[in-house]
């Protein structure tokens, strides 16, 4: 039997560079050889498309503080269209094979904002995970959370301000709103990069600077107590929940080197302490959330549970990290689907994705 050709990139632009790279590597050990025949892109930080040797696409693999792209010499271009020459090699035009579906696991900014699945849309290539719509809204919090609230999903009091409206932060009013200590979040970042919390006007006006850094737009939002739950929902048009993860955090909050880098800095629960009541519930909001901000495929819900049983929907991640401490997929474990079964459901998802698309009509006249 032909084996389906998998192009997985990874790497980009982003601040998540590094945390793509371990991602991309978790696939590339738990895909099933037998069904998949991959095709490696690593995107460098300056954006350049490598084509790469599954012997040595990674410098120090196992350290995620130094894991590095081995950049290849051979850079390639994508070309949108519905031939067989998709990609194409940088130096001489020359195609490579075709590929059947992509698996992007480029996380943040131009990976999961529908900047890349616009591209493969144009391509006409099979791409796992959520299409443009859902990718870009997800992403964008002030956006995502407006829609949330829209559909009576419960999420934190805050407000969202643009660099042209900097001049309207103020300090006292967003006390009087929020009161301490406050978080203060890019818009369009994930993976509590950029985030601050914050109780005193120094770490407020240093917690504003931070954000815009890595954002023209930035969120000041209200500090929620309660336990951190996650929940992995997988699917199309009928998608389903995992059981529940908690996050018992270490550190102050769940920061970016926490979730990714060391593996002391919070401790994982799984699965979650709480009862089949409250896990009914979750799920039911994980899956409202997933339809309400347009998802397919695989989404990671990311909850706070008050201690009076209040359920708010903190962030929806549509290209959740596949690292070896990342909760997605270890969700899914103890939900009954193995790492690489995981990976073929989300290959499956994405071509019938594709499939249903070619059936609508591109033009008013008839053939």
């Amino acid at each position: 039997m032909k084996k389906t050709k998998v192009g997985i990139i990874f790497g980009g632009k982003s601040a998540e560079h590094e945390v793509s790279l371990q991602s991309a590597k978790n696939i590339v050990e738990a895909i099933d050889s037998d069904k998949y025949e991959i095709v490696l892109i690593g995107i460098d930080k300056d954006g350049k498309w490598h084509l790469n040797d599954q012997s040595s696409y990674l410098l120090h693999a196992e350290n995620p503080k130094l894991i590095q792209l081995n950049k290849s010499n051979d850079t390639i271009a994508l070309v949108p269209g519905e031939s067989t020459d998709q990609l194409i090699h940088a130096s001489d035009a020359l195609s490579l094979d075709q590929l059947d579906v992509v698996f992007p696991i480029v996380h943040g900014t131009l990976g999961e904002d529908g900047s890349l699945q616009g591209m493969l849309r144009l391509a006409n290539i099979p791409f796992v995970g959520s299409n443009v719509l859902g990718s870009s809204i997800s992403m964008d919090k002030d956006i995502a959370k407006r829609l949330l609230k829209e559909a009576g999903i419960h999420v934190a009091k805050g407000f969202a301000y643009t660099r042209s409206k900097r001049n309207l932060i103020n300090y006292e009013e967003a006390v009087a709103q929020l009161g301490t200590p406050m978080f203060i979040k890019p818009a369009n970042q994930g993976s509590s990069v950029g985030v601050s919390k914050v109780s005193t006007r120094e770490e407020f006006e240093a917690g504003i600077e931070s954000a815009f850094h890595y954002d023209h737009k930035v969120i000041v939002e209200e500090s929620l107590v309660g336990r951190e739950i996650e929940c992995s929902v997988l699917g199309n048009a009928d998608p389903k929940a995992s059981l529940l993860g908690e996050i018992l955090p270490q550190t102050e909050f769940y920061s970016y080197e926490s979730k990714y880098i060391d593996e002391k800095g919070a401790d994982l629960a799984i699965p979650a302490d709480v009862s089949d009541e409250v896990t009914k519930r979750m799920q039911k909001v994980a899956v409202h959330a997933f339809e309400t901000l347009q998802c397919e495929g695989m989404a990671r819900v990311d909850f706070f549970l008050t201690d009076d049983g209040e359920i708010y929907v903190n962030e929806v991640n549509t290209l959740p990290g596949f690292t070896k401490i990342s909760m997605y997929p270890k969700l899914w474990e103890i939900s009954g689907i193995p790492y690489s079964d995981l990976i073929s459901e989300l290959i499956e998802l994405a071509i019938e994705r594709q499939r249903n698309d070619s059936k609508l009509k591109s033009t008013v006249w008839d053939d």
